[in-house]
């Protein structure tokens, strides 16, 4: 339990903020697979699939939810698994 006024607000916040957070990864994971099964599938929505989950990628890395980095990795991997 906070013993401040101001930890009190900041264990609220951070409740708010860890379950945006999660719907927002989860959002982008299965993004992410349903781009994956439609190129491994070799589905005609496939290049629309991806474009959805990059979009997806790059707006969590504005919100702060994945490193520069990592949406760099997950954008470059599911751009070589379509070109196979």
């Amino acid at each position: 339990m906070a013993n401040h006024a101001s930890a009190a607000k900041a264990d609220r916040q951070s409740k708010k903020h860890r379950i945006r957070n999660r719907n927002a990864m989860s959002t982008l994971r299965t993004a992410v697979k349903a781009a994956r099964a439609a190129i491994d599938d070799k589905a005609t929505d496939a290049v629309n699939a991806t474009k959805a989950a990059i979009a997806i990628i790059d707006k969590a890395v504005t919100k702060g939810l994945l490193k520069r980095n990592t949406a760099s990795r997950y954008v470059s991997r599911l751009s070589v698994r379509g070109r196979e």
